[in-house]
């Protein structure tokens, strides 16, 4: 292939983590998260109110607790698979690009390393083709819309930019199903075929489709597109959404109940499946992993089995490069 113009740069970019697992650091990453507008969308005098004298002093060590079942040697589990993933596509960019590969960073949203500090760090070290890849599949005003934002107060803060362009969500992409349909098969072949599949993605308030989130269609596509690559009948599949936070109507079926409901009608196998996460966290391997297979035991269910994110796997970094290369060959 040929060498780069100019030299390039891919950032993944994911929710962010706490530093550790205290309730300190926990409140710190909470207060970052839950001050963006995106993701609380409540007038602020009011939310701040109740952000600072109702959640912040309480739930951070409720939430350090289900931390610490996750936590490893390694920290934080989104934040090790991601520099896993960072790590193997820098490899696979030095075989695919060898005259001059593209570097590979990564930046949270929330906590650190902030995008603004990774975008300054490669524009001050020579990049200046930058594409920055969303580690999430489904678009949410939520989720890829604050890196829109961050990126938008950088370039408005800086006289000198690089090339910036944002992989806006891969929810459809054939190498992403691809992945994600070969690694279910994988689990099935390893430790058998369940009664019943779950989708289970993370959910968004009502409201956010009726103004117009494309999210809830981005996730019913990638549903789809799995479920024709695996050939399940729709018998054979459910989805629901998962992680709802406050008293507002969030979009349904929720995954708690569905687990509830597949039990009580009788499902003795049910494995479930995140594919709006990619890499494992809090959110599934507590939330899933844990609480909600106590749901499906307690009411009737005998085996409760999560299928793990793609994380760092040969599958995932295959799609990933795939998807990067298009967008990173328009400026090599």
């Amino acid at each position: 292939m040929k060498g780069q113009r100019q030299p390039a740069a891919l950032v993944l970019v994911n929710l962010g983590t706490p530093e550790d697992c205290t309730p300190g650091a926990v409140r710190k990453f909470l207060r970052e998260f839950l001050s963006d507008r995106r993701v609380v969308e409540i007038p602020r005098p009011i939310w701040w109110m109740i952000l600072n004298l109702f959640i912040l002093p309480f739930r951070p060590k409720k939430v350090a607790e289900a931390y610490r079942l996750i936590w490893t040697e390694r920290g934080s589990p989104l934040r090790y698979y991601t520099e896993d993933q960072v790590e193997k596509l820098q490899a696979r960019f030095q075989q695919r690009y060898l005259q001059s590969p593209p570097s590979v960073r990564y930046a949270m949203t929330y906590g650190s390393p902030s995008i603004d500090t990774v975008l300054d760090e490669l524009y001050e070290s020579g990049h200046r083709r930058i594409v920055v890849l969303p580690m999430y599949p489904q678009y949410s005003c939520s989720t890829i819309a604050p890196i829109y934002d961050q990126i938008a107060r950088y370039t408005n803060s800086h006289r000198a930019l690089p090339g910036l362009q944002i992989i806006n969500g891969y929810f459809y992409e054939p190498a992403y199903i691809q992945a994600l349909s070969t690694s279910i098969r994988a689990f099935w072949e390893a430790n058998g075929r369940p009664e019943k599949l779950l989708f289970s993605y993370h959910g968004v308030p009502e409201f956010h489709g009726k103004k117009g989130d494309p999210y809830v269609g981005h996730c019913q596509c990638t549903t789809g597109a799995t479920i024709d690559a695996l050939g399940l009948s729709e018998d054979q599949y459910n989805m629901s959404f998962q992680s709802r936070f406050g008293k507002a109507e969030w979009v349904k079926p929720y995954t708690d109940a569905t687990v509830e409901e597949l039990a009580r009608s009788g499902v003795k196998r049910l494995d479930v499946v995140c594919p709006a996460f990619a890499v494992d966290c809090l959110e599934t391997i507590e939330e899933i992993g844990e609480q909600n297979r106590e749901i499906f035991l307690e009411n009737g269910g005998e085996e409760f089995r999560l299928i793990p994110c793609l994380n760092a796997s040969e599958i995932h970094i295959d799609a990933l490069e795939t998807i990067a290369a298009k967008y990173l060959d328009a400026v090599v």
